[in-house]
């Protein structure tokens, strides 16, 4: 699972999600792309069920960059506990998308063969998502 190796705070607040990509929403490393279309957080197992779905389908043919990593932690209090006491212990990692974004790139592969793994990630996500070539993002 993707997370970070040390932080500067453990915990952080939660915040909002306004407006559309400004950074990482053109494809920089490979030839295809999928793109975010909602804002949402992504946690680390969602990123990795997505990886691994492309992974699979291309039988590592082509080079693969995730683009989105989770660097924000996720708290939660335990069940069954009344309110008040502090904010809850960290559960999980989440990364912050917002419409634009580019989640996944490829290379090294057919156009049709991304475009089916890219599908396929995209169903494994909470979001809605759209295959992309880089002359499309330029």
């Amino acid at each position: 699972m993707l997370s970070p190796k040390r932080v500067k705070y453990r915990k952080v607040q939660r915040g909002r999600i306004h407006g559309e990509a400004t950074r990482g929403n053109t494809i920089a490393f490979g030839e295809y792309g999928l793109v975010c279309m909602e804002p949402e957080w992504l946690t680390n197992r969602q990123i990795e069920a997505a990886r691994v779905a492309l992974n699979r389908y291309i039988k590592r043919g082509g080079k693969l960059w995730i683009r989105v990593f989770p660097d924000k932690p996720y708290t939660k209090k335990p069940a069954e506990t009344r309110m008040g006491k502090g904010k809850g212990a960290p559960e999980y990692w989440v990364a912050v998308v917002r419409p634009g974004t580019v989640l996944f790139e490829l290379s090294g592969v057919d156009a049709k063969v991304a475009e089916e793994a890219m599908r396929l990630a995209g169903s494994k996500l909470p979001v809605k998502t759209k295959f992309t070539l880089r002359a499309d993002t330029e």
